[in-house]
């Protein structure tokens, strides 16, 4: 790793020149780390004062008028930067694909800007121009049907083929399907953390970050050396849903997280659509209730297309997915199939159903499952895979 330069040299340049100074990025650094102070007031300070280093040079009287009662970031501000501190940090900058977006900086993506309270730092890794490019924010459960990751997965795969960039977080579940699809399609995707980016969460994701990196951006508000902090991950969403022309909510339970980017999607003024499911899957509500309260309602990846497309100017029709054809299947299993159906149900219950045995239902369901027709469920049952 190249050693960090010495004071006042420049340490961190992108494409086209723009720099900032060592000095510089430690002011940075020590207004995304001020004691008690969130991301308006950061920006606050930034509008009021002009500019980073204007913050720092302003006297006691006028950083009380901003930060009255908050002592501790007046001092650390009177103080001034301390370089050394944030040795790590300048390491980190030093590492090839490693970038710092600010508040000031022209390639901060637009449509980030204009969400009630976006961050003015943003460590990257990967391609920053990515952010600017038109995106759909896909998010869902954790622990989705395997209908719901192979919706997820399907989407993302359509829409990053028409030109739109798949946004999610990096979570298990319907996130990781998302990103997946995008790559498999070849197209750009971009993963929010809930944590500093000198972490991988959850650590099985590792491999799929290295690959998000190669084909778009990691992205984070957090300092280096954030930890995976429940609370950070409803704040991280604002960002999935503000970078986003649209968010897909693909499977959700009336608690999940998913629904509050929804919420902020709304609020950002930013459409949302969910995909319906089951009456019957606990997963579905919460885009049921999504839908109820005004989402759009989509069975394909064109009626988002359809939506977003002007917005977007991606393609305004999705290619047909190069799917292998279906296996042929005997009458009895075609049969069985059609009692299945696209719900979860038991094996028992397909066997009262079909009036077959049960050695007869089992061997149909494992020839099934081998050539990607049902998947099993939690529980003990089976699903219809589209």
């Amino acid at each position: 790793m190249v050693g960090a330069p010495p004071p006042n040299s420049y340490v961190q340049t992108n494409e086209v020149g723009r720099h900032l100074s060592r000095t510089s990025l430690a002011m940075w650094f020590t207004l995304r780390r001020l004691p008690g102070v969130g991301t308006r007031t950061q920006r606050e300070l930034l509008e009021h004062f002009g500019s980073i280093e204007n913050i720092f040079s302003a006297g006691r009287g006028q950083l009380d008028k901003l930060l009255a009662g908050k002592s501790e970031a007046i001092n650390a501000l009177l103080d001034g930067p301390d370089a050394e501190s944030f040795q790590s940090e300048f390491d980190w900058l030093d590492q090839p694909g490693h970038h710092l977006l600010v508040w000031t900086d022209p390639d901060y993506p637009p449509l980030l800007r204009e969400i009630a309270d976006p961050p003015v730092v943003l460590s990257l890794i990967g391609n920053r121009r990515a952010l600017s490019s038109p995106q759909l924010a896909i998010v869902g459960s954790r622990n989705p049907s395997p209908m719901g990751r192979e919706n997820a997965q399907a989407f993302a795969k359509s829409l990053a083929g028409a030109g739109l960039t798949v946004t999610s977080g990096l979570a298990l579940g319907v996130d990781g399907a998302a990103h997946r699809g995008a790559l498999a399609a070849g197209g750009m995707t971009i993963a929010v953390a809930g944590t500093g980016l000198d972490r991988v969460y959850p650590a099985r994701h590792r491999e799929l970050a290295h690959e998000i990196v190669k084909h778009g951006v990691l992205v984070s508000e957090f300092a280096l050396g954030t930890p995976p902090l429940p609370e950070n991950f409803p704040i991280r969403n604002r960002i999935i849903s503000g970078l986003s022309l649209g968010t897909l909510v693909v499977e959700a339970a009336l608690q999940s997280g998913s629904l509050i980017t929804a919420r902020l999607a709304a609020e950002q003024g930013r459409e949302v659509f969910a995909i319906p499911g089951s009456i019957h899957a606990p997963q579905a509500r919460g885009c049921h209730a999504l839908i109820r309260q005004g989402a759009k309602l989509v069975e394909t990846a064109q009626d988002i297309i359809e939506e977003l497309g002007p917005l977007a100017s991606v393609a305004r029709r999705v290619a047909p997915d190069n799917a292998l054809p279906a296996p042929a299947l005997d009458v009895s299993m075609t049969a069985l199939l059609q009692q299945i159906g696209h719900d979860p149900v038991t094996v028992d219950a397909l066997i009262e159903r079909s009036g077959l045995t049960a050695d007869a239902v089992s061997s149909m369901l494992l020839q099934m499952e081998l050539n990607g027709l049902v998947s099993s469920c939690p529980g003990g049952k089976v699903q219809r895979i589209s």
